[in-house]
């Protein structure tokens, strides 16, 4: 099911609540991209959240940038959908053949996000692994652990807006 153009600004006003983009590192948010890359053989794992024009990392491993241009995005199109979405071979997928993380750095070959939702259904980013060689079809025990540490993520990322909004309060 696509993301419907309508309900975007929704979406961003709930990714906006968060009070996230933009923050320092934070060790709760590093160790789940640290699982995800280690549990999934990957060298790269990132909690990708997707605002207007990009696609912002809280954390990342493997990989440099803290952001990149939502149009290039890889994620982009994992929010798209309430599953997991895989991308066996970038080089070979016509959507992706020609995309700039794909014929330069970090040369992805292999894709695989999970959206991360609100408790509204909201899509607001993935926790999502690369690499950089092909991958056959993710195994259904992967697909569960990267399920599982998507919902980790947002588990996170909502005590992490009840401390503020109790700051707030304070």
């Amino acid at each position: 099911m696509p993301l419907d153009p309508s309900d975007e600004p929704a979406r961003l006003a709930e990714l906006k609540g968060y009070g996230v983009l933009d923050t320092p590192n934070e060790a709760e948010f590093d160790a789940i991209v640290r699982e995800a890359a280690t549990a999934l053989g990957v060298p790269i794992a990132l909690i990708s959240l997707i605002d207007e024009n990009r696609q912002w990392f809280k954390a990342r491993v493997g990989l440099a940038p803290q952001e990149t241009p939502r149009s290039i995005s890889f994620c982009t199109h994992a929010i798209r959908g309430p599953d997991v979405f895989v991308v066996n071979d970038a080089k070979a997928d016509p959507r992706f053949s020609e995309n700039p993380l794909v014929t330069g750095d970090p040369n992805i070959r292999f894709y695989a996000g999970a959206p991360l939702r609100t408790t509204s259904g909201k899509r607001i980013g993935t926790l999502c692994v690369i690499d950089r060689t092909a991958r056959a079809q993710l195994t259904e025990q992967d697909t569960a652990r990267l399920t599982l540490l998507a919902e980790k993520t947002m588990q996170a990322l909502e005590r992490r807006r009840q401390r503020l909004n109790a700051a707030d309060a304070a």
